[in-house]
């Protein structure tokens, strides 16, 4: 989302660092372009006005401005600064209270209210443990109550049966009732949207609000939608009370404002990023590490976190043992890294949360390379026999035509994959003889490097 303003504020700083030594009417220019860059990113006017002027006011000061590294100096107040405006701590949802925990969703009809009812249900019970009731108390739009059924299912938690012609405040009560018969940790009430805010609307959420009286009311925004999410809000806290805000299609290619804004002109906090459309695709909102990625200095410890969530260690274990045993690396080992790489959010994902990633990513984006090449590698290796998979000798010509007819792409795409194949195999004869320790430190790195254009 952030990929314009994070490009413009990278090249900005670049230019400050680049000087050496720095005058006020030099830090002047720079926020003045800075604001430009805020501005042109739909963040509030107020808000940039406010933010501009801390800057600038600290930037100025005779510290910064005599420093060894001034340029160095203003990102600093820059990114201490963008944390500020972002809200400065995680702000960890209520849930330290006498089971069951009610948490009420509200948003517009579009905003993805749903599907992040799903996802946090999922994350819930993922990371915190937590034994989860979905209950839809959508009775407009139609199927609602059978689409959140269905992704109850899918995601392994449990949803409330539909009773037809029930209201919502009465489905409401039903939810904590069967939350408390059955100890349920956490009850998520998924209300109406409509495609826009009326009076029904905000009526209809203020009875189930005082019918269960929520420990968490839980606004979900389209990112996308700028100030229009900003204003949303604005009237949800004003005619309902929220407690918080969850942020959708943050990975979308908008401007970005309206994260820049939530905090501030709202006073609430944001506590969870929709990410993407999987149902995994929900993190922790971390005001530091999304300055970290505005300011292109990455988010290396989110992609940590992301690694250590998503590797399957029975996969790696398994790998282990087998490399260890004399078994060489072959296309089904590679194969599991690139879906590795796909649960880790593609190329894309992982250069977003590396420091100083923006050039790359518009290199790899120019030359068409990234997530689109690991689909094909991954589509030439489908490709392939089982036999094939695991003795790349055998690929001579007549079969690299077959598997490349079969993926889809030109035999100089197989003979590309086969060459970085190879290449990678050497490297895991190296990295054999340094023991096991050895080899879980290589691998990814020694994989990373292996998809060139």
């Amino acid at each position: 989302m952030f990929d314009n303003l994070s490009n413009k504020l990278t090249g900005i700083f670049g230019r400050l660092t680049g000087r050496g030594a720095l005058n006020e009417a030099d830090v002047t220019e720079a926020m003045r372009e800075v604001r430009v860059a805020l501005l042109e990113a739909d963040v509030a006017l107020s808000v940039v006005k406010d933010f501009t002027a801390k800057v600038k006011e600290r930037a100025i000061g005779h510290e910064v401005l005599r420093s060894v590294t001034p340029g160095q100096q203003v990102i600093k107040i820059v990114h201490d600064n963008l944390v500020e405006l972002l809200g400065t701590t995680v702000e960890p949802l209520n849930l330290n209270v006498t089971p069951p925990a009610v948490i009420m969703m509200l948003g517009l009809q579009g905003s993805g209210k749903t599907t992040t009812s799903a996802k946090l249900a999922k994350f819930l019970t993922d990371t915190n443990n937590k034994k989860v009731l979905l209950a839809s108390l959508d009775v407009q739009r139609p199927a609602a109550q059978e689409q959140l059924a269905i992704l109850g299912q899918q995601i392994n938690v449990a949803s409330l049966p539909i009773v037809a012609g029930q209201r919502p405040v009465n489905i409401a009560r039903r939810a904590l009732e069967v939350a408390r018969q059955e100890v349920y940790d956490v009850v998520i009430l998924d209300t109406a949207g409509r495609l826009a805010i009326d009076d029904e609307l905000m009526a209809e959420a203020a009875a189930v609000r005082d019918a269960v009286s929520p420990h968490e009311s839980l606004l979900v925004v389209d990112a996308m939608t700028g100030q229009d999410a900003v204003n949303t809000a604005l009237q949800f806290e004003e005619k309902i009370g929220i407690t918080g805000i969850v942020m959708t299609r943050i990975d979308g290619d908008a401007r970005g404002g309206a994260a820049l804004s939530m905090r501030a002109v709202t006073g609430k906090p944001i506590k969870f990023l929709g990410v993407g459309e999987k149902n995994d695709a929900l993190e922790i909102y971390h005001p530091d590490r999304l300055a970290g990625r505005i300011l292109g200095m990455g988010d290396v410890v989110s992609l940590v976190e992301k690694a250590a969530a998503t590797i399957d260690m029975q996969d790696a274990e398994a790998m282990t043992e087998k490399f260890f045993a004399g078994g060489k690396f072959d296309f089904n080992d590679l194969a599991k890294q690139l879906q590795q790489m796909h649960r880790m959010g593609g190329m894309n994902g992982m250069l977003n949360m590396l420091p100083g990633m923006g050039k790359i990513k518009e290199q790899l984006k120019n030359v068409n390379v990234g997530d689109k090449i690991i689909k094909r590698q991954e589509a030439i290796i489908q490709s392939m026999t089982p036999t094939e998979r695991k003795n790349v000798d055998l690929l001579q010509a007549s079969r690299k035509r077959r598997i490349a007819a079969g993926a889809g792409v030109d035999v100089s795409d197989v003979n590309r994959l086969i060459k970085q194949f190879l290449e990678m195999q050497k490297v895991m004869k190296q990295v054999q003889k340094l023991g096991k320790s050895g080899f879980m430190r290589s691998m990814m790195p020694k994989l990373g490097g292996g998809f060139k254009s």
